[in-house]
């Protein structure tokens, strides 16, 4: 078994078909299989054998894509992580993931050679330096056979990171990504006349696994872009008829501040958002303004894409739909005992889909089960039809005097006032209640917050405890370059001090 087999078959079925569109080049699925070989071979010849760690370092590019198959085609696990990191974040992952060969960017070279744990290293090939990419590739031809690998060898290590801290390598098994990638196909329709836009970062979960692999699988095509840009992504959308729009909560807001998007998102079929939970509100507006419904899935990088689904059939807005095939989901109390439907407790999951755990890091993996229950550190609950609920994150649950508040409560009537473009509600140490709950919002530039308003509305719809003791009101807030909000990061700049900004 080995993931790369799908981008064979499809050279195979679809080799004159349009796979890759990447700065306004194309590469054919023939072209791109080809080059991902040549890869393999160079890799292969350079003495990597089946098991070794080849780590990608890079923006999003062609390039980027054929090395990493070619890296998953010669046996090698794949450990992706992102281009934005610090030298100090890069030391520590690559001390843990100790990667034989390295694709990386000359920017990133000098940091990666000095990074600790790197001593192994046979070969860095350097993405943005088109001559030393080919001499790299001619160490090979392009002939390859894949090494097949057992179902349940790693084949990819995504490092979790942003939100707790220090990152975790989550091993990430042929098995589970041929299963994932099949499901996310199969459940949005996907075929070979699609053409999907990915401007979010390839070592992302999201990205690498939904988008890209999910692609792969059905033949269709893929247009890259480095990171979003509204004008450009518009432009993509016409250039390319894009068929598929995928994006983050973040990414749909700030399209909804630009004008009219019925014309530009013309060719749009299907719009899928992930990262984190969007907000119903806003799922509202994008049909108002666009005449597409967003669909949702709740997955992490752990369980490699998809857990559940919402579905074309019966879409319920608010809840992220029901477990796909083969995935079973439970709720359980602080204690792993089940509960029942409505009730709150934390999301666990089973299923072909799950990591086996974090690489060097048996500590963090017996925590994260229950047996053979994967624990998701989310807080839901499952409705009498089997449709999941998220409520928040657990480590994001506040207490304030006693009573437990959870932020996307808040921050989901916040969103319903037309005021509000963002916003992050979280609990800050308070010396009287233990945490106060603190909304940070960032408004519509036509229509400044007024706090005291703000206020006064949030207590017709919230039980006291839970209306913000502040409201302040901030340019931006802070995200990992996957989109996904950082509320550890508002935690530690604001800690015990009231924030600078418009409060009350």
């Amino acid at each position: 078994m080995n993931v790369a087999h799908n981008l064979e078959a499809a050279a195979m079925h679809f080799p004159n078909r349009v796979a890759v569109i990447d700065r306004g080049r194309k590469w054919t699925y023939a072209a791109f299989n080809r080059e991902s070989d040549r890869f393999a071979a160079a890799l292969a010849a350079c003495g990597i054998i089946p098991g070794d760690c080849v780590a990608l370092c890079a923006p999003n590019s062609f390039e980027w894509l054929a090395f990493y198959f070619g890296a998953l085609k010669a046996g090698a696990v794949a450990a992706t992580f992102s281009h934005l990191l610090s030298a100090d974040e890069l030391r520590k992952i690559t001390a843990d993931c100790r990667p034989r060969a390295m694709f990386t960017s000359i920017e990133k070279g000098d940091d990666l050679r000095k990074a600790h744990g790197i001593g192994a290293l046979v070969e860095m090939v350097v993405h943005d330096d088109g001559a030393a990419v080919e001499c790299f590739k001619e160490k090979g031809d392009s002939r390859f056979r894949v090494v097949d690998r057992p179902r349940h060898t790693p084949a990819v290590v995504l490092y979790t990171g942003g939100t707790t801290g220090t990152p975790k390598g989550a091993l990430l098994s042929h098995e589970n990504i041929l299963f994932s990638t099949g499901t996310v196909a199969r459940y949005e329709r996907s075929s070979e006349k699609d053409v999907a836009l990915c401007f979010l970062p390839l070592n992302h979960v999201f990205a690498q696994i939904h988008i890209l692999q999910s692609t792969v699988y059905s033949g269709g095509a893929l247009v890259l872009e480095p990171a979003f840009d509204a004008g450009r992504i518009l432009d993509a959308v016409r250039r390319y008829r894009i068929t598929r729009l995928y994006a983050v909560p973040t990414v749909y807001i700030r399209m909804l501040g630009g004008g009219d998007l019925r014309e530009p998102l013309a060719s749009v079929r299907y719009c899928f958002s992930a990262a984190a939970s969007m907000a119903k509100e806003v799922v509202g507006q994008w049909r108002r303004a666009t005449g597409l419904a967003i669909y949702e899935a709740y997955g992490m990088t752990e369980s490699a894409s998809m857990v559940t689904y919402n579905h074309y059939y019966r879409h319920v807005i608010g809840s992220v739909g029901t477990p796909v095939n083969l995935v079973e989901v439970q709720v359980r109390d602080a204690d792993g005992a089940l509960l029942g439907n409505g009730r709150e407790g934390e999301i666990c999951i089973r299923g072909p889909n799950i990591t086996c755990g974090y690489l060097n890091n048996p500590a963090e993996t017996r925590a994260a089960f229950y047996g053979d229950w994967f624990r998701s550190g989310d807080i839901g609950y499952l409705d009498e039809k089997g449709y999941l609920f998220i409520v928040d994150r657990l480590k994001d649950l506040i207490i304030t005097g006693g009573e437990n508040v959870y932020p996307r409560e808040v921050e989901e009537v916040l969103y319903t006032r037309p005021e509000i473009r963002e916003c992050a509600v979280v609990g800050l140490p308070d010396r009287e209640y233990g945490e106060r709950v603190v909304a940070f919002v960032v408004s519509d530039k036509q229509q400044p917050v007024d706090p005291a308003r703000l206020k006064n509305y949030l207590k017709t719809r919230l039980a006291g405890f839970k209306v913000p003791k502040e409201i302040v009101a901030v340019d931006s807030l802070p995200k990992n370059n996957a989109g996904k909000l950082l509320k550890r990061e508002i935690r530690e700049k604001y800690g015990a001090e009231t924030p600078d900004g418009a409060a009350v």
